[in-house]
Formats: structure tokens, sequence, C-alpha cells
């Protein structure tokens, strides 16, 4: 079994590996892409069906999500025989020489002539034993392991890549975060400003509202002026997504769930804002999170 800890993994790779024992070679193929779940299927020829059991239970231990399609492929080599008389042939041949010698004066037929006639010998292949296919079943088990180990490695060198990348999109995400909070929208004396002329908009309302109506219309323009809730959170979601990063193993879901956080407080960045600054740096974390969700939907 493959160890996962501490790695991010990608979902896509290929891996073969070939083998074989003097009499049989073989191959297995895995391709692997994206998948929400482990989809496996495996595809071995006839009477190598219990194979596919085994090919199941080996790629589970290997790898968490992705559809997998794991192939054997098997060909024939030189196959040992040996050579055996055809008892029904020499039968037949011996008794239509005992019907001719009445009628024909010859010398006996010689043994090897006998058996040179088309039929009497034949090649034939020689059995296996039930322990040299329990060998082979054995070492074709033993080269999906291979297989399977070198299509881990080929996910984990694709997962690093991702990890790279999906870190550089985490750091522009912070970056353009830390520039939301230093717009004029976003500092508190702009915000108590703003809220002053709202709410004595609402004083000089004709006809006036109740005080209850009043403290309730209040509290939503606060509410809806405030970013700095969104902030925060953007940059607990950004922490999160870190630490998962750090963590390893089979952590796509959960990057992807973080992923869907940050769009939502994208939004709800631009939705609030009532500047132009902040609002343009609301589209630009949409786009950085699109492109950070794009990667994380390929990790394992």
């Amino acid at each position: 079994m493959a160890d996962r800890s501490g790695s991010v993994s990608s979902m896509t790779g290929f891996a073969r590996h070939e083998g074989g024992d003097g009499t049989l070679s073989w191959a297995w193929e895995i391709k692997s892409v994206n998948g929400k779940n482990l989809d496996l299927r495996c595809r071995a020829p006839s009477g190598y069906e219990a194979l596919e059991v085994a090919a199941r239970a080996t790629a589970q231990a290997h790898c968490a999500r992705g559809s997998l399609q794991l192939t054997l492929t098997v060909n024939r080599g030189q196959v040992p025989v040996k050579l055996q008389v055809n008892r029904e042939i020499l039968d037949q041949l011996l008794g239509l020489i005992r019907e001719l010698e009445a009628e024909v004066r010859a010398e006996p037929p010689r043994l090897d002539g006998l058996l040179a006639v088309r039929g009497v010998l034949e090649a034939v292949e020689e059995e296996e034993t039930k322990e040299q296919m329990d060998l082979r079943t054995a070492a074709m088990e033993a080269d999906l392991v291979l297989a399977l180990e070198a299509l881990v490695a080929m996910r984990r060198a694709e997962g690093q890549r991702l990890k790279t990348m999906a870190e550089g999109h985490l750091a522009e995400i912070e970056r353009l975060t830390a520039a939301a909070g230093e717009t004029a929208a976003a500092r508190p004396e702009a915000l108590r400003a703003r809220l002053k002329a709202q709410v004595e908009e609402l004083l000089e309302a004709a006809p006036a509202l109740p005080e209850e109506r009043l403290a309730q219309e209040a509290a939503i323009l606060a509410a809806k002026a405030d970013v700095r809730e969104e902030l925060d959170r953007l940059n607990a979601h950004v922490a999160a997504a870190h630490d998962l990063l750090a963590e390893g193993q089979a952590i796509g879901r959960r990057l992807d769930f973080l992923c869907q956080e940050l769009n939502r407080e994208a939004n709800t960045l631009c939705a609030k804002s009532q500047d132009v600054a902040l609002t343009r740096i609301g589209l630009d974390l949409k786009a950085v999170v699109d492109q950070l969700r794009e990667q994380v939907q390929n990790i394992e």
C-alpha cells in the first residue's frame, strides 16, 4: 500500500508495467482522470477475471479519488509442448498394412516411416499445474502493484505542481484582500461618514419614519456598508486552505468547498461595494478564485 501522508496528488496520470514468465508475457496499463469519487474499471482477457477482484482491492489501497481504467493484456510466447502418438490413426494404419500383406509383397514398414505419416505423431501443449498457475497469478498481481506505484508517483509529481500553483493563487487572494482592506470604503472613518449621511437622509424622509423602523433601516445600512466581516472570512478561508495543502493526502473535496466559500465572500464584497476601487478588487478576487478552483478540481 502506498503512503500518501503529507503529499498532494493529482487525479490524472498514466502508468504501464510489463512482465512475463517465459510462457506468457503481460502488461498492465492504468489511466487515471478526474472523478468525484473513486471509480474503477478493469479489463482483463477471458480466463483472468479473478484478477479483476484483486486489481480493484489493490487500486483502492493506492488511490482515494479519480476515475481509473486498469487494462491487462496477455500474449502467449513459446509454449512447452510434448509429442504423443495418435493411437487411433496408428491402429488404422497397421490394420491397412495387414490387409495389404496378402496382395502386395513389400518389406514391413519401419517405425520411423510409420511415425512420419501425417497425424500419427502429434505435438500437444503440456498442461500447467495448479502451482504454476498460482505462481503466474502472483507475478501478475505483483506487477500490478508496481504499475500502481508508478501511477501514484506520477500523480504526486503532478500534485506538487498543482500545489505550487494553488499556493500562488492563495497568495494573490491574500494580496487582494489586504488591498480591499486599504480602500477608503473599508476604513472605519469612511464607513461612519457614509452611514451618517444615509441616516440623515432617512431622518429627512417625509413622512417621518417611526423610531423602530428607523433603527431597523440604520442597522441594515450599517450591515451593507461594512465589508470587514467578509475580509476576515476571506483571510480565514485562505489560512484553512494553506493548512490543507500542508496536510496533504486526499484534500481535494475540502479545498473545493473552501473555493466555494471564497467565491461567496468575493460575491458579497462586490454586492456591498459602493466604491469603484473596491468593486474592481472584488472582481479580481472572483477571477483568482475561479483559477484556484480550476486547479483544485484536479487534486485528489
